[in-house]
Protein backbone atom coordinates (compact mmCIF):
# COMPACT_ATOMS: atom_id res chain seq x y z
CA UNK A 1 0.00 0.00 0.00
CA UNK A 2 1.31 3.38 -1.15
CA UNK A 3 1.48 5.73 2.20
CA UNK A 4 1.57 8.67 -0.20
CA UNK A 5 -1.78 8.19 -1.62
CA UNK A 6 -4.26 10.51 0.11
CA UNK A 7 -7.34 8.53 -0.89
CA UNK A 8 -8.43 5.75 0.43
CA UNK A 9 -9.59 2.53 -1.62
CA UNK A 10 -13.47 1.88 -1.65
CA UNK A 11 -15.46 -1.02 -3.66
CA UNK A 12 -18.39 1.72 -4.25
CA UNK A 13 -19.24 0.33 -8.02
CA UNK A 14 -18.27 3.24 -10.40
CA UNK A 15 -21.04 4.26 -13.46
CA UNK A 16 -20.72 6.50 -16.81
CA UNK A 17 -23.17 9.27 -16.97
CA UNK A 18 -25.17 7.14 -19.74
CA UNK A 19 -25.12 4.09 -17.93
CA UNK A 20 -26.65 5.53 -14.62
CA UNK A 21 -29.30 7.31 -17.34
CA UNK A 22 -30.31 4.11 -18.66
CA UNK A 23 -30.77 2.56 -15.24
CA UNK A 24 -32.75 5.51 -13.97
CA UNK A 25 -35.05 5.39 -17.73
CA UNK A 26 -35.27 1.42 -16.83
CA UNK A 27 -36.48 2.02 -13.50
CA UNK A 28 -38.68 4.67 -13.94
CA UNK A 29 -40.13 3.31 -17.09
CA UNK A 30 -40.43 -0.24 -14.69
CA UNK A 31 -42.08 1.36 -12.34
CA UNK A 32 -44.46 3.55 -14.42
CA UNK A 33 -44.77 2.01 -17.07
CA UNK A 34 -48.50 3.52 -18.15
CA UNK A 35 -50.54 6.35 -16.08
CA UNK A 36 -53.74 8.17 -16.34
CA UNK A 37 -52.78 12.09 -15.43
CA UNK A 38 -55.30 15.26 -15.38
CA UNK A 39 -53.63 18.35 -15.45
CA UNK A 40 -53.54 21.93 -17.70
CA UNK A 41 -51.61 22.33 -20.76
CA UNK A 42 -49.25 24.50 -20.72
CA UNK A 43 -46.98 26.48 -23.10
CA UNK A 44 -48.13 24.21 -26.05
CA UNK A 45 -47.02 25.72 -29.71
CA UNK A 46 -48.93 24.04 -31.93
CA UNK A 47 -46.79 20.63 -33.78
CA UNK A 48 -43.08 21.59 -34.52
CA UNK A 49 -41.34 21.30 -37.90
CA UNK A 50 -41.05 17.40 -37.40
CA UNK A 51 -44.39 16.75 -36.68
CA UNK A 52 -44.13 16.51 -33.21
CA UNK A 53 -45.35 18.20 -30.16
CA UNK A 54 -43.48 19.63 -27.06
CA UNK A 55 -45.43 21.46 -24.37
CA UNK A 56 -46.00 20.76 -20.40
CA UNK A 57 -48.72 19.79 -18.26
CA UNK A 58 -49.54 21.54 -14.56
CA UNK A 59 -51.28 21.15 -11.75
CA UNK A 60 -51.30 24.00 -8.92
CA UNK A 61 -47.87 22.76 -7.41
CA UNK A 62 -45.91 20.46 -10.08
CA UNK A 63 -45.22 20.55 -13.69
CA UNK A 64 -44.31 18.08 -16.65
CA UNK A 65 -42.93 17.76 -19.52
CA UNK A 66 -45.12 16.21 -22.26
CA UNK A 67 -44.80 14.80 -25.58
CA UNK A 68 -46.71 13.57 -28.59
CA UNK A 69 -45.21 12.27 -31.42
CA UNK A 70 -46.56 12.99 -34.98
CA UNK A 71 -48.33 9.41 -35.82
CA UNK A 72 -50.12 10.11 -32.44
CA UNK A 73 -50.85 13.42 -32.88
CA UNK A 74 -52.83 12.84 -36.19
CA UNK A 75 -54.95 10.23 -34.57
CA UNK A 76 -56.22 12.54 -31.32
CA UNK A 77 -59.51 13.34 -31.46
CA UNK A 78 -59.34 16.37 -29.23
CA UNK A 79 -56.11 18.38 -29.98
CA UNK A 80 -54.28 20.11 -27.17
CA UNK A 81 -55.05 23.88 -26.43
CA UNK A 82 -53.05 26.16 -24.10
CA UNK A 83 -54.91 26.41 -20.96
CA UNK A 84 -57.34 23.44 -21.81
CA UNK A 85 -57.55 21.33 -18.79
CA UNK A 86 -57.38 17.72 -19.85
CA UNK A 87 -56.76 14.02 -19.07
CA UNK A 88 -54.05 11.91 -20.88
CA UNK A 89 -52.84 8.49 -20.73
CA UNK A 90 -48.97 7.71 -21.59
CA UNK A 91 -45.87 6.15 -20.55
CA UNK A 92 -43.52 7.71 -18.39
CA UNK A 93 -39.64 8.07 -19.20
CA UNK A 94 -36.70 9.85 -19.22
CA UNK A 95 -34.83 12.03 -21.98
CA UNK A 96 -31.45 11.18 -20.78
CA UNK A 97 -29.55 14.02 -23.09
CA UNK A 98 -30.47 16.29 -20.41
CA UNK A 99 -31.40 14.44 -17.39
CA UNK A 100 -35.25 15.07 -17.44
CA UNK A 101 -38.32 13.19 -16.96
CA UNK A 102 -41.46 13.17 -18.88
CA UNK A 103 -44.39 11.59 -20.53
CA UNK A 104 -44.99 10.42 -24.21
CA UNK A 105 -49.00 10.94 -24.35
CA UNK A 106 -50.96 8.34 -26.01
CA UNK A 107 -54.33 9.60 -25.86
CA UNK A 108 -56.03 13.10 -24.77
CA UNK A 109 -59.94 13.87 -22.95
CA UNK A 110 -61.31 16.82 -21.89
CA UNK A 111 -61.76 17.37 -18.61
CA UNK A 112 -65.44 17.45 -18.05
CA UNK A 113 -68.34 18.97 -20.49
CA UNK A 114 -66.98 22.13 -19.09
CA UNK A 115 -63.82 21.83 -21.68
CA UNK A 116 -66.04 20.56 -24.17
CA UNK A 117 -67.85 23.57 -24.23
CA UNK A 118 -64.96 25.76 -23.94
CA UNK A 119 -63.56 23.75 -26.91
CA UNK A 120 -67.10 23.99 -28.83
CA UNK A 121 -67.15 27.74 -28.02
CA UNK A 122 -63.55 28.24 -29.53
CA UNK A 123 -64.30 26.27 -32.33
CA UNK A 124 -67.62 28.18 -33.05
CA UNK A 125 -65.82 31.39 -33.40
CA UNK A 126 -62.75 30.88 -35.53
CA UNK A 127 -65.50 29.00 -38.10
CA UNK A 128 -67.62 32.13 -37.73
CA UNK A 129 -65.01 34.46 -38.44
CA UNK A 130 -64.26 32.34 -41.43
CA UNK A 131 -68.11 33.31 -42.89
CA UNK A 132 -69.14 29.53 -42.80
CA UNK A 133 -72.60 30.84 -40.37
CA UNK A 134 -73.14 33.68 -42.76
CA UNK A 135 -76.91 33.86 -43.08
CA UNK A 136 -76.76 35.32 -46.64
CA UNK A 137 -75.20 32.16 -47.86
CA UNK A 138 -77.58 30.04 -47.17
CA UNK A 139 -80.19 28.79 -49.61
CA UNK A 140 -83.70 27.83 -49.57
CA UNK A 141 -84.84 24.01 -49.83
CA UNK A 142 -86.77 23.09 -52.88
CA UNK A 143 -90.65 23.17 -52.83
CA UNK A 144 -90.89 19.54 -53.89
CA UNK A 145 -88.16 17.73 -54.42
CA UNK A 146 -87.62 14.55 -56.35
CA UNK A 147 -84.77 12.50 -54.75
CA UNK A 148 -84.02 12.97 -51.05
CA UNK A 149 -80.44 12.04 -49.81
CA UNK A 150 -80.30 10.82 -45.89
CA UNK A 151 -77.01 10.28 -44.01
CA UNK A 152 -77.40 8.66 -41.00
CA UNK A 153 -76.78 5.39 -39.56
CA UNK A 154 -79.20 2.61 -41.43
CA UNK A 155 -79.66 0.28 -38.08
CA UNK A 156 -81.04 2.81 -35.99
CA UNK A 157 -85.13 4.47 -35.60
CA UNK A 158 -83.85 7.55 -37.15
CA UNK A 159 -84.31 6.42 -40.52
CA UNK A 160 -87.32 4.62 -39.94
CA UNK A 161 -89.23 7.94 -38.44
CA UNK A 162 -88.05 9.82 -41.84
CA UNK A 163 -88.70 7.36 -44.09
CA UNK A 164 -92.31 6.44 -42.35
CA UNK A 165 -93.03 10.37 -42.37
CA UNK A 166 -92.24 10.88 -46.15
CA UNK A 167 -94.21 8.45 -46.77
CA UNK A 168 -97.32 9.49 -44.85
CA UNK A 169 -96.97 13.16 -46.04
CA UNK A 170 -95.51 12.80 -49.54
CA UNK A 171 -93.56 9.72 -51.05
CA UNK A 172 -90.48 10.88 -52.54
CA UNK A 173 -87.26 8.65 -53.79
CA UNK A 174 -84.98 8.34 -50.71
CA UNK A 175 -80.93 7.27 -51.02
CA UNK A 176 -79.28 6.44 -47.78
CA UNK A 177 -75.46 7.08 -47.20
CA UNK A 178 -74.87 5.02 -44.12
CA UNK A 179 -72.28 6.07 -41.64
CA UNK A 180 -71.59 5.89 -38.14
CA UNK A 181 -72.80 8.46 -35.97
CA UNK A 182 -70.52 8.08 -32.80
CA UNK A 183 -66.65 7.20 -32.57
CA UNK A 184 -63.68 8.00 -33.76
CA UNK A 185 -64.46 7.53 -37.33
CA UNK A 186 -67.88 9.42 -37.83
CA UNK A 187 -66.73 12.76 -38.10
CA UNK A 188 -64.71 11.45 -41.37
CA UNK A 189 -67.60 9.36 -42.84
CA UNK A 190 -70.53 11.74 -42.48
CA UNK A 191 -68.36 14.70 -44.29
CA UNK A 192 -67.13 12.29 -47.25
CA UNK A 193 -71.32 11.23 -47.36
CA UNK A 194 -71.82 15.14 -47.90
CA UNK A 195 -69.26 15.15 -50.54
CA UNK A 196 -70.41 12.34 -52.21
CA UNK A 197 -74.15 13.25 -53.05
CA UNK A 198 -72.75 16.58 -54.16
CA UNK A 199 -70.04 14.59 -56.33
CA UNK A 200 -73.05 12.48 -58.16
CA UNK A 201 -73.54 13.95 -61.63
CA UNK A 202 -77.10 15.10 -62.69
CA UNK A 203 -78.71 12.36 -64.84
CA UNK A 204 -75.99 10.08 -64.08
CA UNK A 205 -77.10 6.75 -63.49
CA UNK A 206 -77.32 7.14 -59.61
CA UNK A 207 -79.73 10.35 -59.27
CA UNK A 208 -78.75 13.47 -57.76
CA UNK A 209 -80.57 14.73 -54.25
CA UNK A 210 -82.05 18.07 -54.76
CA UNK A 211 -82.25 17.94 -50.98
CA UNK A 212 -79.44 16.26 -47.84
CA UNK A 213 -80.76 15.52 -44.40
CA UNK A 214 -78.08 14.75 -41.90
CA UNK A 215 -79.74 13.18 -39.35
CA UNK A 216 -79.15 11.68 -35.57
CA UNK A 217 -81.46 11.02 -32.19
CA UNK A 218 -80.32 12.75 -28.89
CA UNK A 219 -77.62 11.71 -27.07
CA UNK A 220 -74.79 13.68 -24.85
CA UNK A 221 -72.58 16.13 -25.63
CA UNK A 222 -69.96 13.25 -26.46
CA UNK A 223 -72.24 11.22 -28.45
CA UNK A 224 -72.83 14.25 -30.42
CA UNK A 225 -69.26 15.63 -30.77
CA UNK A 226 -69.03 14.42 -34.50
CA UNK A 227 -71.00 16.75 -35.79
CA UNK A 228 -68.51 20.14 -34.23
CA UNK A 229 -65.76 18.24 -36.14
CA UNK A 230 -64.36 20.96 -38.66
CA UNK A 231 -64.39 18.79 -41.23
CA UNK A 232 -67.97 18.34 -40.66
CA UNK A 233 -69.56 21.88 -40.93
CA UNK A 234 -66.57 22.87 -43.82
CA UNK A 235 -68.13 20.11 -45.63
CA UNK A 236 -72.13 21.08 -45.20
CA UNK A 237 -70.60 24.99 -45.92
CA UNK A 238 -69.39 23.72 -48.78
CA UNK A 239 -72.48 21.14 -49.99
CA UNK A 240 -74.08 22.81 -53.24
CA UNK A 241 -77.33 20.75 -52.72
CA UNK A 242 -79.17 22.48 -49.70
CA UNK A 243 -79.20 20.37 -46.67
CA UNK A 244 -81.15 20.14 -43.62
CA UNK A 245 -79.41 19.35 -39.94
CA UNK A 246 -81.57 17.00 -37.98
CA UNK A 247 -79.11 15.94 -34.90
CA UNK A 248 -80.33 15.27 -31.60
CA UNK A 249 -83.44 16.43 -29.74
CA UNK A 250 -85.21 19.89 -29.99
CA UNK A 251 -82.62 21.34 -27.04
CA UNK A 252 -79.21 20.01 -28.54
CA UNK A 253 -77.60 22.00 -30.68
CA UNK A 254 -74.19 21.02 -32.77
CA UNK A 255 -71.74 23.38 -35.19
CA UNK A 256 -73.37 21.71 -38.04
CA UNK A 257 -76.61 23.35 -37.16
CA UNK A 258 -75.35 26.83 -37.96
CA UNK A 259 -73.99 26.08 -41.13
CA UNK A 260 -76.62 24.07 -42.38
CA UNK A 261 -79.03 25.68 -44.82
CA UNK A 262 -81.87 25.00 -42.51
CA UNK A 263 -81.73 23.44 -38.66
CA UNK A 264 -84.69 20.53 -38.33
CA UNK A 265 -85.44 19.96 -34.42
CA UNK A 266 -85.69 16.39 -34.84
CA UNK A 267 -85.54 14.26 -37.74
CA UNK A 268 -88.97 13.31 -37.71
CA UNK A 269 -89.50 17.54 -38.40
CA UNK A 270 -86.70 17.38 -40.81
CA UNK A 271 -88.72 15.09 -43.03
CA UNK A 272 -91.82 17.66 -42.45
CA UNK A 273 -89.87 20.54 -43.94
CA UNK A 274 -88.44 19.15 -46.95
CA UNK A 275 -91.99 17.99 -48.32
CA UNK A 276 -95.31 19.01 -47.89
CA UNK A 277 -98.29 17.05 -46.72
CA UNK A 278 -99.68 15.64 -50.23
CA UNK A 279 -103.57 15.48 -49.34
CA UNK A 280 -103.17 19.50 -48.07
CA UNK A 281 -101.52 20.07 -51.31
CA UNK A 282 -104.33 18.35 -53.63
CA UNK A 283 -106.97 19.95 -51.55
CA UNK A 284 -105.11 23.57 -51.81
CA UNK A 285 -104.51 22.65 -55.55
CA UNK A 286 -108.19 21.84 -55.65
CA UNK A 287 -109.21 25.46 -53.78
CA UNK A 288 -107.03 26.93 -56.29
CA UNK A 289 -108.31 25.90 -59.10
CA UNK A 290 -112.10 26.62 -58.40
CA UNK A 291 -111.46 30.01 -57.53
CA UNK A 292 -109.21 30.63 -60.88
CA UNK A 293 -112.58 29.24 -62.75
CA UNK A 294 -114.52 31.51 -60.69
CA UNK A 295 -112.75 34.74 -61.46
CA UNK A 296 -112.34 34.25 -64.99
CA UNK A 297 -115.67 33.35 -65.66
CA UNK A 298 -116.57 36.65 -63.62
CA UNK A 299 -114.08 38.30 -65.65
CA UNK A 300 -115.41 37.34 -69.19
CA UNK A 301 -118.88 38.77 -67.64
CA UNK A 302 -116.96 41.82 -66.88
CA UNK A 303 -115.86 42.28 -70.42
CA UNK A 304 -118.76 41.42 -72.53
CA UNK A 305 -120.69 43.67 -70.74
CA UNK A 306 -118.11 46.41 -70.99
CA UNK A 307 -118.23 45.35 -75.19
CA UNK A 308 -122.40 46.04 -75.02
CA UNK A 309 -121.66 49.45 -73.32
CA UNK A 310 -119.12 50.47 -76.01
CA UNK A 311 -120.84 49.52 -79.05
CA UNK A 312 -123.48 51.61 -78.04
CA UNK A 313 -121.86 54.43 -78.65
CA UNK A 314 -119.91 54.00 -81.37
CA UNK A 315 -121.01 55.76 -84.56
CA UNK A 316 -121.78 53.75 -87.69
CA UNK A 317 -119.46 52.48 -90.03
CA UNK A 318 -120.56 54.09 -92.99
CA UNK A 319 -120.52 57.57 -90.99
CA UNK A 320 -117.25 56.79 -90.25
CA UNK A 321 -115.31 56.21 -93.81
CA UNK A 322 -117.71 59.00 -95.77
CA UNK A 323 -114.74 61.74 -94.95
CA UNK A 324 -112.06 59.87 -96.50
CA UNK A 325 -114.11 58.64 -99.22
CA UNK A 326 -114.50 62.19 -99.43
CA UNK A 327 -110.72 62.95 -99.82
CA UNK A 328 -109.81 60.44 -101.75
CA UNK A 329 -111.82 60.98 -104.65
CA UNK A 330 -110.21 64.68 -104.73
CA UNK A 331 -107.00 63.12 -104.29
CA UNK A 332 -107.37 61.26 -107.14
CA UNK A 333 -108.35 64.41 -109.55
CA UNK A 334 -105.04 66.26 -108.57
CA UNK A 335 -102.86 63.09 -109.47
CA UNK A 336 -103.75 62.77 -113.07
CA UNK A 337 -102.16 66.12 -113.19
CA UNK A 338 -99.22 65.43 -110.97
CA UNK A 339 -98.73 62.59 -112.41
CA UNK A 340 -98.33 64.42 -116.69
CA UNK A 341 -96.14 67.76 -114.42
CA UNK A 342 -93.90 65.09 -112.91
CA UNK A 343 -92.87 62.80 -116.17
CA UNK A 344 -91.77 66.11 -117.94
CA UNK A 345 -89.73 66.99 -115.03
CA UNK A 346 -88.14 64.00 -115.41
CA UNK A 347 -87.79 63.67 -119.35
CA UNK A 348 -86.05 67.16 -119.42
CA UNK A 349 -83.72 65.87 -116.60
CA UNK A 350 -82.89 62.51 -118.94
CA UNK A 351 -82.32 65.15 -121.83
CA UNK A 352 -79.70 66.52 -120.24
CA UNK A 353 -77.74 63.41 -119.33
CA UNK A 354 -78.42 62.22 -122.20
CA UNK A 355 -76.04 65.36 -123.91
CA UNK A 356 -73.25 64.64 -120.79
CA UNK A 357 -73.29 60.98 -121.52
CA UNK A 358 -72.38 61.82 -125.41
CA UNK A 359 -69.39 64.00 -124.47
CA UNK A 360 -68.32 61.39 -121.93
CA UNK A 361 -69.01 58.21 -123.59
CA UNK A 362 -66.26 55.52 -124.16
CA UNK A 363 -66.05 56.04 -127.47
CA UNK A 364 -64.99 59.11 -127.15
CA UNK A 365 -62.34 58.68 -124.38
CA UNK A 366 -61.12 55.57 -126.12
CA UNK A 367 -59.96 57.65 -129.54
CA UNK A 368 -58.38 60.69 -127.09
CA UNK A 369 -56.55 57.87 -125.21
CA UNK A 370 -55.42 56.17 -128.78
CA UNK A 371 -53.55 59.47 -129.78
CA UNK A 372 -51.91 59.54 -126.40
CA UNK A 373 -50.37 56.14 -127.25
CA UNK A 374 -49.62 56.71 -130.96
CA UNK A 375 -47.44 60.05 -129.30
CA UNK A 376 -46.04 57.13 -126.78
CA UNK A 377 -44.88 54.73 -129.36
CA UNK A 378 -43.18 57.26 -131.98
CA UNK A 379 -41.63 58.47 -128.54
CA UNK A 380 -40.04 54.64 -127.56
CA UNK A 381 -38.83 53.97 -131.24
CA UNK A 382 -36.81 56.46 -131.06
CA UNK A 383 -35.59 56.07 -127.81
CA UNK A 384 -34.97 52.47 -128.99
CA UNK A 385 -33.12 53.45 -131.95
CA UNK A 386 -30.95 55.70 -130.10
CA UNK A 387 -30.08 53.15 -126.90
CA UNK A 388 -29.30 51.03 -129.49
CA UNK A 389 -26.82 53.09 -131.32
CA UNK A 390 -25.06 53.79 -127.74
CA UNK A 391 -24.53 50.24 -126.89
CA UNK A 392 -23.14 49.34 -130.25
CA UNK A 393 -20.59 51.68 -129.50
CA UNK A 394 -19.56 50.98 -126.69
CA UNK A 395 -19.60 46.95 -127.76
CA UNK A 396 -17.40 47.98 -130.06
CA UNK A 397 -14.78 50.04 -127.64
CA UNK A 398 -14.89 46.86 -125.90
CA UNK A 399 -14.45 44.34 -128.25
CA UNK A 400 -11.00 46.81 -129.40
CA UNK A 401 -9.61 46.43 -126.02
CA UNK A 402 -10.48 42.49 -125.61
CA UNK A 403 -7.03 40.09 -126.44
CA UNK A 404 -6.73 36.50 -125.42
CA UNK A 405 -3.47 36.92 -123.94
CA UNK A 406 -4.76 36.78 -120.47
CA UNK A 407 -6.57 33.96 -120.92
CA UNK A 408 -3.41 31.79 -121.74
CA UNK A 409 -1.36 32.92 -119.42
CA UNK A 410 -4.27 31.70 -116.14
CA UNK A 411 -4.41 28.80 -118.24
CA UNK A 412 -0.35 27.77 -118.11
CA UNK A 413 -0.86 29.11 -114.50
CA UNK A 414 -3.53 26.24 -113.50
CA UNK A 415 -1.62 23.86 -115.02
CA UNK A 416 1.44 24.24 -113.38
CA UNK A 417 -0.43 24.20 -110.04
CA UNK A 418 -1.88 21.16 -111.03
CA UNK A 419 1.02 19.18 -111.88
CA UNK A 420 2.52 20.64 -108.09
CA UNK A 421 -0.62 19.34 -106.38
CA UNK A 422 -0.11 15.86 -108.12
CA UNK A 423 3.42 15.46 -107.03
CA UNK A 424 1.83 16.22 -103.57
CA UNK A 425 -0.62 13.95 -103.44
CA UNK A 426 1.76 11.24 -104.66
CA UNK A 427 3.95 12.09 -101.69
CA UNK A 428 1.39 11.34 -99.21
CA UNK A 429 -0.55 8.31 -100.76
CA UNK A 430 3.19 6.95 -100.43
CA UNK A 431 3.80 7.94 -96.99
CA UNK A 432 0.00 6.70 -95.91
CA UNK A 433 0.39 3.39 -97.85
CA UNK A 434 3.71 2.74 -95.78
CA UNK A 435 2.50 3.60 -92.88
CA UNK A 436 -0.57 0.73 -93.34
CA UNK A 437 1.97 -1.80 -94.60
CA UNK A 438 3.46 -1.61 -91.37
CA UNK A 439 0.08 -2.05 -88.99
CA UNK A 440 -0.57 -4.39 -91.24
CA UNK A 441 2.43 -6.41 -90.55
CA UNK A 442 2.39 -5.36 -86.81
CA UNK A 443 -0.87 -7.25 -86.74
CA UNK A 444 0.03 -10.75 -88.10
CA UNK A 445 2.50 -10.85 -85.99
CA UNK A 446 0.51 -10.38 -83.10
CA UNK A 447 -2.28 -12.71 -84.78
CA UNK A 448 0.44 -15.28 -84.86
CA UNK A 449 1.47 -14.91 -81.67
CA UNK A 450 -1.86 -15.89 -79.93
CA UNK A 451 -3.00 -18.64 -82.56
CA UNK A 452 -3.28 -21.67 -81.73
CA UNK A 453 -0.92 -23.35 -84.18
CA UNK A 454 2.02 -22.00 -82.28
CA UNK A 455 1.00 -23.85 -79.86
CA UNK A 456 0.77 -27.55 -81.61
CA UNK A 457 4.12 -26.71 -83.11
CA UNK A 458 5.44 -27.31 -79.89
CA UNK A 459 3.98 -30.87 -79.50
CA UNK A 460 0.45 -30.09 -78.31
CA UNK A 461 -2.57 -31.83 -79.74
CA UNK A 462 -6.74 -30.93 -80.12
CA UNK A 463 -8.77 -33.84 -79.20
CA UNK A 464 -12.36 -33.10 -81.30
CA UNK A 465 -15.62 -35.02 -80.49
CA UNK A 466 -17.49 -36.38 -83.88
CA UNK A 467 -19.33 -32.64 -83.78
CA UNK A 468 -16.15 -31.35 -83.94
CA UNK A 469 -15.61 -30.01 -80.51
CA UNK A 470 -12.98 -30.21 -78.27
CA UNK A 471 -13.05 -32.61 -75.64
CA UNK A 472 -12.17 -30.74 -72.26
CA UNK A 473 -12.11 -33.36 -69.78
CA UNK A 474 -11.25 -36.85 -69.50
CA UNK A 475 -15.16 -37.47 -68.25
CA UNK A 476 -16.13 -36.26 -71.57
CA UNK A 477 -14.44 -39.61 -73.02
CA UNK A 478 -16.18 -43.04 -73.68
CA UNK A 479 -15.18 -46.43 -74.30
CA UNK A 480 -15.57 -46.85 -78.13
CA UNK A 481 -15.74 -43.44 -79.06
CA UNK A 482 -14.39 -41.88 -82.03
CA UNK A 483 -12.27 -39.16 -81.67
CA UNK A 484 -9.75 -36.91 -84.25
CA UNK A 485 -6.21 -35.59 -83.19
CA UNK A 486 -5.45 -32.24 -84.55
CA UNK A 487 -1.93 -31.48 -84.41
CA UNK A 488 0.57 -29.03 -86.17
CA UNK A 489 1.00 -30.51 -89.82
CA UNK A 490 -2.49 -32.30 -89.48
CA UNK A 491 -4.81 -35.02 -88.12
CA UNK A 492 -5.42 -38.07 -87.58
CA UNK A 493 -8.33 -40.95 -86.22
CA UNK A 494 -8.61 -42.54 -82.88
CA UNK A 495 -10.78 -44.68 -81.11
CA UNK A 496 -11.42 -44.51 -77.23
CA UNK A 497 -9.86 -47.85 -75.36
CA UNK A 498 -11.47 -49.22 -72.26
CA UNK A 499 -8.37 -50.85 -70.85
CA UNK A 500 -5.79 -48.82 -68.91
CA UNK A 501 -2.27 -48.26 -68.97
CA UNK A 502 0.14 -49.43 -66.26
CA UNK A 503 1.49 -46.54 -64.23
CA UNK A 504 4.20 -45.19 -65.52
CA UNK A 505 3.79 -46.49 -69.39
CA UNK A 506 3.32 -44.98 -72.35
CA UNK A 507 0.64 -46.36 -74.40
CA UNK A 508 1.34 -48.46 -77.40
CA UNK A 509 1.40 -46.09 -80.79
CA UNK A 510 1.22 -48.83 -82.99
CA UNK A 511 -2.62 -49.84 -81.57
CA UNK A 512 -3.69 -45.97 -82.65
CA UNK A 513 -5.61 -45.25 -79.24
CA UNK A 514 -6.53 -43.13 -76.51
CA UNK A 515 -6.31 -44.50 -73.43
CA UNK A 516 -7.61 -43.45 -70.05
CA UNK A 517 -6.14 -44.17 -66.61
CA UNK A 518 -2.86 -42.46 -67.75
CA UNK A 519 -0.40 -41.29 -65.05
CA UNK A 520 -1.18 -37.94 -63.97
CA UNK A 521 2.28 -36.60 -65.30
CA UNK A 522 1.96 -38.31 -68.61
CA UNK A 523 -1.45 -36.27 -69.58
CA UNK A 524 -2.02 -33.00 -71.53
CA UNK A 525 -3.13 -29.61 -70.52
CA UNK A 526 -6.07 -28.10 -72.19
CA UNK A 527 -5.23 -25.65 -74.88
CA UNK A 528 -8.69 -24.02 -73.84
CA UNK A 529 -8.40 -23.99 -70.15
CA UNK A 530 -7.61 -20.14 -69.14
Amino acid sequence: MNQTDPTPPSNVQEWTVSALSGALKRTLEDAFGFVRLRAEVSGYRGPHSSGHCYFSLKDEGARIDAVIWKGVFSRLKVKPQEGLEVVVTGRITTFPSSSKYQIVVETIEPAGVGALMAILEERRRKLAAEGLFDERRKRPLPYLPEVVGVVTSPTGAVIRDILHRLADRFPRHVLVWPVRVQGETSAAEVAAAIRGFNALPPGGPLPRPDVIIVARGGGSLEDLWSFNEEIVVRAAAESEIPLVSAVGHETDWTLIDLAADLRAPTPTGAAEKVVPVRAELIAQVDTLVRRHLGAALRFLERRRADVRALARALPRPEDLTAPARQRLDLAAGRLRHGLTANARRHEGDLNRLAQRLARLSPHARLAERSAVLQGLEHRLAAGLAANTLRRRADFDRQASRLTFRPVRERWQNAGERLVLAGLRVQRSYAALLAQRRERLQSCWKLLESLSHKGVLARGYAVVLDEARRPVRSVAALTDGMAVSLQMADGERQATIGGEGSAPGRAPSRSRGKVREGAAPSMQQGSLFDP
